[in-house]
């Protein structure tokens, strides 16, 4: 397997302040990142690549939807799912996977969403706005797109002066007033780059600080894009060069794109690099950085992280591959799975001396009372642990495969440490990550072969939903195989195809299968969840060799004593899903998408007196596979008002 040796590109970057790790989306490609502060919380709008399903030889870009991320620490990311569809956009081509770098700007409680697409009629690429109430959606694309501009990557800035710009690359930069709404342009456009330096630009981010304007952009200055920047006392210039930003990758991904933000009084840059697709730089993942100035307002060259921004809790996964410092020699990166990486890499400390620095992890006031090491190792190792002056000694047996290793741990460590990780005898220890804490959950550990762990089978006449209303009650049908090419087919359209497919009698009927009931080869199972969400993935591996690509069916009944009316069927799936109450269907999340709790809520209905069958149907593809089920009432309360079974 070829090792990912980083050297420059993975330096720290000498500035103080908090860390976290790069990449931030980390189970699916994103780049060109715009990230925007709304309502104290940073909102990130990026592109959203894929491998182009019509022409998947043709080794260029291919986009067709948006997501939207949200985060109030730049740590913990929400997805809220897709946002926008190139088959939702009235003036542009539906199938042209166009949907480049996009940007998003708020006035007076509206949210204006401004993309690029290839038009229906006509060559090269218009520039649309989709309007929303909130800035998670959903949002509706206007009929045209904006009259007399034509090129790519928008973006607008909403000036101390009132005034609002609108700022796109196509033959060149350029830089027009428009209406606060967007819907047209108020004065004529003005070229922007042509005093700059020589070599492509594209993709223009432009923000105001402290009465100057700072137009930044990719630069082509050699092989592959530069960030470089430019000021003026003016939002349309003339621009005055300053220099470079971010330097070209010595990996020779041949783009880059991003946007700067201020959030809590300090500044960020966002931008992409192909983290997770080292062989194929159309794939991208968005990074975040953090960027400063010299008293004369010029930037900082940034230096890009694995670190990254935002402090890392001591007892929640500490990937030490996202390191802060290395000692280069005998170390080394690799993917834990080249076939699936969003499942991340791990770090190989080859022989006695080799150490990994990872900053800014909070213990807390409180010092654990355990650690716990997920490795591999053809010997037994001896690994020292430092924090906070102090170290810790642990001896790690030999394990051919992955294991999950909780050891006593008595150093008295508490609040933000520099943790630094030596191995002191033995060699070939392979790191995925560790964690602190007296009571270390199930659900960290990925080399877990119990499912009792997750799910156990149901016992007792009946259940009831959790405290917070979730059901964890079910009948779970081993998975289907469900094959596809990519995760752009996830339309509405398609998991209706896919999912009103009829694969075993009684299927969405008012008759649940029993407990061990057979399907052809595959078998039912009567399971009660140990968590909110029910782990597919867990329940998959632990019973079937089939982890990916593919589909799983479930069913519960819910008995009231009453009629329950104006409640909410809420539901979150990692990966797209269909939800059926007595027949009719109540929930669609389709898209590429992480498990989020109340992602998405049906219409109102009403719970029956009696029995009410609920099914439900997710596909999974490749990496974990989760769910979640509650009703919620018309204050959004959980109802738990029912008994649950599986009859």
């Amino acid at each position: 397997m070829k090792r990912l040796f980083l050297s420059l590109f993975a330096a720290t970057l000498l500035l103080p302040g908090l860390f976290a790790q790069n990449p931030v989306i980390r189970d699916q490609y994103s780049a060109d990142p715009t990230a925007r502060v709304f309502g104290g919380k940073v909102w990130l709008f990026p592109s959203h690549d894929i491998i182009s399903p019509v022409e998947p030889e043709r080794k260029w870009f291919s986009m067709a939807d948006y997501h939207v991320f949200s985060s109030e620490d730049l740590v913990n990311w929400t997805d809220h799912g897709v946002i926008l569809s190139q088959e939702n956009v009235p003036w542009g081509k539906p199938d042209a996977y166009s949907m480049w770098a996009p940007d998003c700007v708020e006035k007076d409680g509206k949210y204006y969403f401004v993309f690029p697409n290839a038009p229906k009629e006509g060559h090269g690429f218009a520039i649309g706005v989709a309007v929303a109430d909130r800035p998670e959606g959903p949002y509706t694309a206007r009929e045209k797109a904006i009259p007399g501009v034509f090129g790519i990557d928008p973006c607008v800035l909403q000036a101390s002066d009132g005034q609002t710009y609108l700022y796109w690359s196509g033959m060149g930069l350029t830089g027009a007033p428009v209406k606060d709404d967007l819907s047209e342009l108020t004065g004529r456009p003005v070229r922007l780059d042509t005093p700059l330096p020589e070599g492509f630009k594209e993709g223009p981010f432009i923000f105001e600080r402290e009465g100057r304007f700072y137009l930044t952009y990719p630069w082509v200055q050699d092989k592959t894009e530069t960030l470089a920047y430019a000021m003026s006392d003016s939002p349309l210039g003339p621009y005055v060069f300053k220099g470079i930003i971010m330097a070209q990758s010595p990996s020779e991904c041949w783009t880059n794109h991003h946007s700067i933000v201020c959030y809590k009084g300090e500044w960020y840059l966002f931008y992409h690099h192909n983290d997770y697709s080292p062989a194929f730089d159309k794939n991208r993942s968005v990074r975040i950085d953090r960027i400063a100035f010299n008293e004369d307002g010029t930037i900082l060259p940034v230096t890009p992280t694995l670190r990254g921004v935002g402090r890392t809790p001591a007892d929640g996964r500490i990937q030490m591959d996202r390191y802060s410092a290395l000692c280069h020699q005998g170390a080394y990166l690799e993917f834990v799975d080249a076939e699936h990486p969003f499942e991340g890499w791990y770090i190989g400390l080859g022989r006695p001396g080799t150490w990994v620095r990872y900053d800014e992890v909070d213990f807390g006031e409180k010092a654990p009372g355990t650690v716990t090491f997920r490795y591999r190792a053809p010997k037994a190792c001896g690994v020292a642990v430092s924090a906070s002056e102090k170290t810790g000694w642990f001896a790690l047996p030999a394990s051919d495969g992955w294991t999950t290793l909780r050891l006593p741990f008595t150093m008295e460590v508490i609040g933000t440490q520099n943790l630094r990780l030596s191995l002191e005898e033995g060699e070939g220890l392979e790191l995925d990550w560790i964690s602190f804490g007296d009571v270390f959950e199930a659900v960290f550990s990925d080399s877990s072969t119990s499912l009792d762990k997750y799910m156990v089978p149901a016992t007792g006449a009946f259940a009831t939903p959790d405290q917070d209303g979730f059901l964890r009650r079910w009948l779970l049908l081993e998975p289907i195989s469900c094959p596809h090419r990519t995760n752009n087919e996830w339309t509405d359209s398609y998991l209706r195809k896919v999912l009103y497919t009829e694969y075993f009698p009684g299927q969405w009927g008012d008759r649940l299968p029993k407990d061990g009931a057979k399907v052809k080869k595959l078998r039912w199972h009567a399971m009660d969840s140990q968590l909110y969400n029910v782990k597919l993935f867990r329940f998959a591996t632990n019973l079937t060799d089939l982890k990916y690509g593919c589909l799983y069916w479930m069913a519960t009944v819910i008995n009231c004593e009453e009629d329950i009316p104006s409640v909410r069927l809420s539901a979150g799936s990692n990966g797209p899903s269909i939800w059926w109450v007595n027949g009719q269907e109540a929930v669609i999340l389709s898209g590429d998408r992480r498990m989020v709790a109340d992602d998405c809520a049906s219409e109102q209905l009403t719970l029956k007196k009696g029995r009410n069958v609920i099914w439900g149907a997710v596909v999974n593809g490749p990496g974990l596979c989760d769910f979640c089920l509650r009703f919620l009432d018309q204050d959004g309360n959980p109802v738990t008002n029912y008994t649950v079974t599986t009859k």
